[in-house]
């Protein structure tokens, strides 16, 4: 082999890096000063563009080559590019020449839209020192770009407002600038006009936030302040924490521990991310990327700690995110018994990479042994199912959705309830207090009469109605958790031809007349199928549960009543007529009765059937009955 001079290697490192730069082969992690190091996230309504900013933010900067360019790259689940939304936040790392001769290290953290992973969102604020917020030029201002600049302003990020979609012939740029100063108080000259599908201004975006949005501060003692902002499982490699690099270095044969649970780990591999997961050397200060400890068990990192050297740690920990409450809660049982402790497993490790995901366990008559898991909301909830079935090949159904309601019994004595079957007897109970949300609705004009009824309808009272433009009004109402559950944002949405947008806070409780109503199959209750209704609204709810069980609980020799009952009153009912078997079918003729005998034994057979019968409900009609759209 013939020798070669050192500095040929360094000529090839640099080379190396300049073709890293024009897309031939990923990057390795530059060692920069933090000076030239930008935190950014993206910030948007639902369906507003985040995703595809991403795409051309990444094809620009030659983060991703041509050959591996495809449409929400970071999207990983398939989860998120069949529904089209964005559920987890993704870093990537980019390196951007900027017109100032001065190379820059960009950290981006795509961030989802939805209001149900608004805590996603607030996480990912909280590792930047800035946000894009992205503008449909077409929709204007919505609820959630309302909700997600409050994010923004409470950790005091500075705003880069962008009007994409500028190339749609419905996009009214002049009036989505009057908005953002008349709705958020950003001045309209300074949104960039773009478009993300046709890389109209991406530049100009790029330019706007090594110009804009601050570097990271620095911390005058040097020592190791990593911040987890989330977290996953790997079968192989055990815990991987996404951290955020406050101050100080980390390095692969690091001492490190956690602040909340003061266990001590050695750092095994850090890195960042192109957007796949690239190894580095270290990690530095404002840098975003990975780490790996000898972590083996889910539960050992909580999101939100904080690392720091063992042997010369910080004196106290960064502030942590504010604990997250589920709002609503559901069981969720395995299909076959005996994949029980595979569950339990598989929603450990669920929990690690959602904070807002929590569960306890819990059996029922008709179910078994499962668990009760606490929510964000209906799609927090579908989603987290759907991941169960796809990433854990776990067959799971659900019972109802409720949420938690506050109980004082007539001793005195306060008590939770998130699930129905723990509600004491109406006797005993005093008050029964429920959550309500106060609703932000943003709506044209002149769908304001149906949307004013829909929030009457859901027990709501109107508080607040504020013209927008002279299209649009936002009216702001308070309204029980439980009602806008189900179906409020799809009747609004109708109702609205897609204009109408939503987003909600929590509100405190107010007490209410909720009582529990049973579901019973052939005299015998379901607990599967109790709810905590209204009692106006009982009577409505119960006939409409019992004509979906009708349709689903397959016939039986017997006839079969479905009631719904408050304590031992009945308030709806149904019946599965009998199935009839022709027993008379061998009877050719002769005297009638014969038929007449036969019929009267089958009459008897089926009495005494009804008698000591039972209904064995089948799993897919659990799974029909609950699923919240049918």
């Amino acid at each position: 082999m013939r020798w070669r001079p050192a500095r040929h290697f360094l000529q090839v490192a640099i080379f190396r890096e300049i073709l890293a730069f024009r897309g031939y082969f990923p990057a390795t992690h530059l060692q920069m000063d933090t000076n030239l190091t930008r935190n950014f996230s993206i910030i948007a309504h639902i369906d507003h563009g985040k995703t595809t900013l991403s795409d051309r933010l990444l094809e620009f900067t030659q983060t991703v080559s041509q050959r591996e360019a495809q449409a929400q790259l970071l999207d990983a689940m398939d989860l998120e590019r069949e529904k089209g939304i964005t559920i987890k936040s993704h870093p990537v790392t980019m390196y951007y020449p900027a017109k100032d001769g001065k190379t820059y290290k960009l950290n981006l953290l795509d961030t989802p839209g939805h209001v149900d992973f608004s805590y996603e969102v607030s996480r990912s604020l909280a590792a930047c020192e800035g946000a894009i917020l992205i503008i449909d030029a077409a929709q204007g201002v919505e609820a959630q770009t309302m909700a997600n600049v409050n994010l923004a302003l409470d950790q005091n990020l500075t705003i880069v407002p962008v009007l994409n979609k500028i190339d749609l012939p419905a996009a009214d740029v002049d009036k989505c600038r009057q908005q953002l100063e008349d709705i958020l108080a950003i001045p309209g000259e300074v949104a960039i006009p773009a478009s993300a599908k046709n890389g109209i201004g991406i530049e100009d975006i790029l330019e706007a936030i090594v110009e804009h949005v601050p570097p990271p501060p620095e911390h005058e003692d040097g020592l190791l302040r990593a911040s987890v902002f989330d977290s996953l499982y790997d079968a192989y490699r055990g815990v991987i924490s996404y951290v955020r690099v406050v101050s100080g270095t980390v390095k692969k044969g690091d001492k490190v521990k956690l602040f909340h649970t003061d266990n001590t780990y050695e750092v095994k591999e850090t890195g960042v991310f192109t957007p796949k997961m690239t190894k580095t050397d270290d990690l530095h200060t404002g840098d975003v990327g990975y780490l790996i400890a000898n972590m083996k068990s889910s539960a050992e990192v909580k999101i939100g700690d904080t690392f720091t050297h063992k042997d010369n740690p910080c004196t106290e920990a960064l502030p942590g995110f504010k604990e997250i409450r589920p709002l609503v809660f559901a069981g969720i049982y395995p299909v076959d018994s005996s994949d029980y402790e595979g569950l339990k497993t598989a929603m450990g490790k669920l929990q690690i990479n959602d904070a807002a995901f929590s569960f306890t366990t819990e059996s029922s008559t008709a179910l078994g042994f499962g668990f009760r898991c606490g929510f964000l909301g209906l799609l927090h909830m579908e989603i987290i199912q759907e991941r169960l079935r796809r990433e854990f090949d776990m067959d799971v159904i659900s019972t109802y959705p409720s949420v938690i309601y506050e109980v004082t019994k007539t001793d005195g004595s306060e008590m939770i309830v998130d699930n129905p079957t723990y509600l004491p007897e109406q006797q005993i109970i005093q008050e029964v207090r429920e959550p309500m949300v106060r609703v932000f609705i943003m709506i044209p004009g002149d769908n304001i009469g149906d949307v004013m009824q829909l929030i009457m309808e859901k027990r709501g009272e109107l508080e607040n109605t504020e013209t927008i433009d002279e299209f649009r009004v936002l009216l702001t109402a308070t309204v029980p958790l439980a009602d806008i559950l189900v179906d409020f944002n799809d009747r609004l949405k109708s109702m609205t031809r897609g204009y109408g947008s939503m987003d909600y806070e929590h509100a405190g409780y107010r007490a209410a007349n909720m009582v529990k109503m049973d579901m019973l199959i052939a005299g015998e209750p379901v607990e599967a199928f109790s709810t905590i209704v209204h009692r106006e609204k009982a009577e409505y709810q119960g006939r409409q549960l019992a004509a979906k069980l009708k349709e689903v609980i397959p016939q039986q020799m017997f006839v079969v009543a479905i009631q719904a009952a408050i304590g031992g009153k009945i308030i709806a009912r149904e019946s599965i007529s009998a199935m009839r078997k022709n027993v008379t079918a061998k009877c050719y003729g002769g005297d009638i009765s014969r038929k007449r005998k036969l019929l009267e034994k089958q009459k008897e057979g089926k009495k005494k059937m009804k008698a000591i019968g039972k209904v064995n409900i089948p799993q897919e009609a659990f799974i029909k009955v609950l699923k919240t759209g049918d």
